[in-house]
């Protein structure tokens, strides 16, 4: 399952950034639903990050 996720969310997140950067090379305009999804995968990044940092810091701390 974790395994699924992972190859889901990374596919994602290199479409969205592979459309970002065409549309940025081409000078238009990004579309809303690639805004979207782009800050839904940032904050899925950042919540992901500090999770796991927390419960790292947790395991250390005993």
């Amino acid at each position: 399952m974790f395994e699924f996720a992972a190859l889901t969310y990374g596919l994602l997140a290199s479409v969205i950034l592979s459309a970002a950067q065409r549309n940025r090379k081409l000078a238009k305009p990004h579309p809303p639903m690639l805004l979207y999804i782009g800050y839904l995968v940032c904050g899925l990044s950042a919540g992901l990050a500090i999770g796991l940092g927390t419960m790292a810091a947790t395991q250390i701390a005993g």
